[in-house]
């Protein structure tokens, strides 16, 4: 299976403008949900558009603006498990813990149905998934990597963006998040997509040779 085989819906939310993905096989009826935001209802506008049923609910990590449409997902669809890293599954019930309460809008999610944890293999609408733990801008997030595609796919989330990286200043630890990155994503084809939680697109080679923070020429 190729890239250009599956069916990939970015949706931006406001206010952070963070992209939540819907993800399928091209053609087919069942579908992942990435990191529902804010924006619940184009996601679920996208699912009955295409008639889709949704395999799971996957969070990359549990700050708000990844976590904000969850309940809105689960109660369109309640059959849909959640899935979400064993050291972020507090931050769903937690508002303070992920941020929300900081920003004063207390916002929960339902709890995980389902947690994952390093290097498990799960298979879930046709698409096989490696989990990678990298903590660093949040205690326990985790990248899924669909191995079963040419190029690989990342959902990474907060971790890895186009020349740049997820924020540690609250709370995080950018040490631990270099060293995860280096060690579990630039270890991938240089080819493999990363599709990540704010902006755009990019690759594990251009990060690796590029990204000012993380890239393997800087110390």
């Amino acid at each position: 299976m190729t890239f250009n085989d599956l069916d990939i819906k970015m949706i931006v939310s406001p206010p952070f403008q963070q992209n939540a993905y819907v993800v399928r096989r091209e053609g087919a009826t069942e579908a992942l949900v990435v990191d529902p935001g804010f924006d619940s209802d184009s996601i679920v506008e996208e699912i009955k558009r295409n008639g889709l049923k949704i395999a799971a609910i996957l969070n990359t990590h549990g700050h708000v603006d990844h976590i904000a449409g969850n309940a809105a997902i689960k109660a369109a669809y309640p059959e849909a498990p959640l899935l979400i890293g064993t050291n972020e599954a507090n931050l769903l019930i937690d508002a303070r813990a992920n941020l929300s309460g900081g920003f004063g809008m207390p916002i929960v999610s339902p709890p995980a149905d389902r947690l994952v944890v390093d290097q498990e293999s799960i298979d879930l609408a046709g698409l096989r998934l490696l989990v990678r733990e990298i903590p660093g801008h949040s205690p326990g997030s985790v990248v899924y990597i669909i191995e079963n595609v040419d190029p690989i796919v990342v959902f990474g989330g907060d971790v890895l963006f186009a020349g740049s990286v997820g924020r540690t200043d609250l709370g995080g630890d950018f040490n631990l998040l270099k060293t995860g990155i280096r060690s579990k994503l630039f270890i991938l084809p240089e080819n493999a997509i990363v599709l990540s939680g704010h902006g755009e697109e990019t690759t594990i080679g251009v990060e690796k040779r590029t990204n000012p923070f993380v890239g393997i020429n800087v110390g």
